[in-house]
């Protein structure tokens, strides 16, 4: 494929702040394309799951509990994913004092393959009875008191207090003591049926993406904007310092102990059927496109 041919990628991002900051400059074209030609769709983190569950997609940013399921179909780019310490989802309640007991109550989640849902499912086995719904109606919901408890993720949880919602738990705070790892929530897979050559032009070119909002953090705030769920640019930042770090750039070996463990406890608890190996890509040609070893 040439320049005057380009190869067409199917891309799908999530609306969250910290994807629409990172992948800024790819959707405006301020970095080079390299000869792919993208058709970008941004959508919920679950329809992005769903889709390429359904194999829509050729590139997208997928939970980790997707990944999972997508293991023998799509490799893991070490550049794009949302993983650190501090990161986690939260468990909300409705009323002071309450914990997830009984399976009369109601806990809602972010979709069913969401890695908040994956983590409700490893430390509150078969407590309450769980609802997929939309992330943005969850704290809603839990405001007018239709759920007992809500797994929140997003800009919500910077904002949670103003609703007047009670933390029950930090779920990433309980990962990291378990497995001492930041924690894996999302990042980018690519079908393996683009190839290597291919693959690694797209992860060059996210890469490059990451790079130049790094460099410049004003510049993707008109994106941002447009399709967050909170409007205030300094929570929408806080999102960004929060997600966005040097795992980010490169998964390194730390993000790569992340997903081994995500993949053992997943499967210890019976969440997926075996131990799932996630493959990270490696661009076989240079150490450029695949990123540079960012550890802290």
């Amino acid at each position: 494929m040439n320049d005057a041919q380009p190869m067409p990628i199917r891309l799908g991002i999530s609306t969250c702040p910290n994807d629409t900051f990172a992948f800024d400059a790819l959707m405006n074209r301020r970095v080079d394309w390299r000869g792919l030609d993208f058709h970008i769709e941004l959508l919920d983190i679950q329809q992005l799951n769903d889709r390429l569950l359904a194999g829509d997609l050729d590139v997208a940013k997928a939970s980790f509990h997707a990944a999972l399921l997508l293991a023998e179909s799509y490799v893991v780019l070490p550049s794009g994913s949302a993983l650190g310490f501090g990161v986690g989802p939260l468990l909300l309640a409705a009323r002071r004092g309450e914990t997830p007991r009984e399976p009369r109550q109601v806990t809602l989640c972010p979709g069913r393959y969401t890695t908040a849902t994956l983590l409700f499912r490893l430390f509150y086995p078969r407590t309450t009875r769980i609802e997929q719904v939309v992330f943005s109606e969850i704290m809603p919901q839990l405001v007018h008191k239709r759920a007992d408890f809500g797994v929140c993720i997003h800009e919500g949880r910077f904002t949670w207090q103003d609703q007047g919602l009670e933390l029950v738990e930090d779920l990433g705070t309980r990962w990291e003591r378990q497995t001492g790892c930041p924690l894996p929530l999302g990042g980018i897979l690519a079908s393996k049926r683009l190839g290597a050559a291919v693959t690694a032009r797209v992860q060059a070119v996210i890469r490059d993406s990451i790079d130049a909002a790094l460099a410049d953090p004003e510049q993707p705030l008109p994106t941002m904007r447009e399709h967050a769920q909170e409007f205030d640019d300094r929570v929408l930042m806080r999102h960004v310092e929060l997600y966005v770090n040097p795992w980010t750039q490169d998964l390194g070996p730390t993000g790569a102990e992340a997903l081994r463990k995500l993949s053992q406890l997943a499967a210890q608890a019976e969440v997926i059927d075996h131990a799932a190996t996630l493959e990270i890509f490696t661009d076989p040609t240079a150490g450029r496109a695949s990123g540079t070893n960012n550890e802290r």
